[in-house]
């Protein structure tokens, strides 16, 4: 096989390239096999969807730098977005470069259905899961419904006519009345509007949050954290200062405050303080934490924000009394369960026992969809498994809790990441929903910044798109409608569409 990890701007030679890219298929077929075993004992079956994602997870173990290069020299650089079609990609290749040595090809090039059937498995798992393709844009658009939403229905009706066709109940606000109403209003929407609007009930999960604080500290009346600041976190009772802290907090899950070690971090508010455990006093119930990182003029401490413990292995249920309480409900009036917190293939057997408890609502229903929630390091490396999984169950998609997931694995990891899980939720023909602080400053203040409008661009490479609730939401979602549109008519996936440019 060519050293593919050779010099790049040597001349391209047809038949050694053809060796290699053999060699490379050979390799391919080899490493997936476990897979394909593995994946197929997951999902009770073998599914072509989840062989290819085995092809591709092979694949990827290889560095193919060298080989891209110069096969983009012959005009056949293709293998960079290959996810949904692994060996047909291959076989394309092998067949081009049998042609220009003159060699005997190895397999036929696949006809065009079946080279593109990857594309097809995931529009069709998008159909199911999301309804029908929006006109003008392939992306779906989701938005978080306000506890308003429930008194509100024009107001609902309205956000239907710009262009929601998601909408997304927050079971960790309200409560089920005003789910139902919410839903409701949904449904009636649609039928004044003559299409489906999908309602995801998105459940809380076991959140670790702030409860009680005291943020006050001597010599500093803004109550503000600062690197070097210490923090207390206490399990039971009333948090507490002293000399050695000077900040408290109790915590929403308190059995998680003597699961620390010393040497953990721990971040704040999605990241906006970062600290580290100094020390754990498990028969008080009480663990320290050394502020490391803050914003420049601090952070004010306070109750009902996130904590995230990214290197403790929490040993919680993604599924709690509440959220076990409140399917009741959810199986009455979604489409779609969001799932927090899920990290293991076992959680979807929880979450589809909790299911069959309760039994759902309307049996000719449409299948009901799972949304898993993809927010931890565990759910990322457990993705291919979990996708395996829910293949024994009815739709399923994955949401890229951005928030979360840089909070738990770091912001500079968070850009790189984002991209991969996109890769595998395609080549696994699994729809992908692109989450948090989508448009935030267009949401909450009317005025979007350069940033979040590159990053909204960037997400037409997604099956849907969150957006969050706020004043500003319906131009927010007028805004993105326009852009996907343009977008989807530059980039299909990672694919360069190449619409005629008008800008010269």
């Amino acid at each position: 096989m060519l050293d593919i990890t050779s010099d790049p701007h040597r001349e391209p030679d047809a038949t050694a390239l053809f060796d290699a890219v053999t060699a490379l298929r050979e390799d391919v077929l080899a490493g997936a096999a476990p897979l394909i075993t593995r994946y197929a004992v997951q999902a009770g079956r073998e599914d072509a969807a989840l062989v290819n994602l085995a092809h591709y997870l092979s694949l990827r173990r290889h560095d193919l730098r060298s080989l891209q290069r110069q096969l983009m020299r012959l005009g056949l650089s293709s293998l960079g977005r290959l996810e949904s079609r692994v060996l047909p990609t291959l076989d394309a290749v092998i067949a081009a470069l049998a042609a220009l040595a003159g060699r005997e090809g190895t397999s036929a090039p696949a006809d065009a259905p079946d080279f593109f059937a990857g594309e097809a498995r995931l529009d069709a798992a998008s159909l199911a899961i999301f309804g029908p393709e929006p006109e003008g844009r392939y992306t779906r658009i989701m938005v978080t419904l306000p506890s308003e939403a429930a008194s509100e229905p024009d107001y609902v009706l309205n956000l239907a006519r710009h262009g929601m066709d998601v909408a997304r109940i927050n079971c960790a606000h309200d409560d089920a009345a005003a789910w139902r109403a919410m839903a409701g209003h949904v449904r009636r929407a649609g039928e004044r509007l003559g299409r489906r609007i999908t309602v995801l009930m998105d459940i809380a999960g076991p959140k670790i949050r702030t409860e009680a604080v005291l943020p006050m500290k001597k010599g500093k009346p803004s109550g503000r954290l600062l690197p070097g600041d210490a923090l207390r976190l206490v399990a039971h009772g009333e948090p507490h200062l002293d000399e050695t802290a000077g900040f408290a907090a109790a915590v929403s899950l308190p059995e998680i405050v003597t699961r620390l070690s010393v040497g953990h971090r721990v971040r704040y508010d999605d990241g906006k303080v970062e600290g580290v455990v100094e020390s754990v006093d498990a028969a008080e119930g009480e663990a320290l934490i050394r502020i490391l990182h803050t914003r420049a003029d601090g952070t004010k401490l306070k109750p009902e924000k996130g904590i995230n413990l990214p290197d403790t292995a929490l040993g919680l249920s993604p599924l709690t009394a509440k959220d076990d309480a409140d399917l009741a409900t959810v199986l009455e009036c979604a489409d779609l369960i969001g799932y927090s917190f899920v990290s293991r293939p076992e959680d979807l057997d929880l979450l589809d026992e909790a299911i069959a408890r309760h039994g759902r609502a309307h049996p000719d229903a449409r299948p009901l969809g799972v949304m898993a929630k993809i927010e931890r390091p565990e759910a990322v490396k457990n993705l291919p498994d979990l996708i395996a999984r829910a293949a024994r169950r009815g739709p399923f998609s994955v949401m890229i809790a951005r928030g979360d997931l840089a909070a738990e694995i770091g912001f500079e990891r968070l850009a790189e990441m984002q991209e991969e899980l996109l890769w595998i939720c395609e080549a696994a023909a699994v729809p992908a929903i692109w989450a948090t602080q989508v448009l935030e400053d267009l949401v909450r203040d009317g005025i979007p910044s350069r940033g979040e409008m590159t990053d909204a661009a960037m997400a037409a490479r997604a099956e849907c798109v969150m957006l969050n609730k706020g004043p500003a939401v319906v131009e927010a979602i007028d805004l993105l409608d326009r852009l996907l549109g343009r977008m989807a008519g530059h980039l299909d996936k990672k694919t360069p569409v190449l619409r005629a440019l008008r800008s010269w």
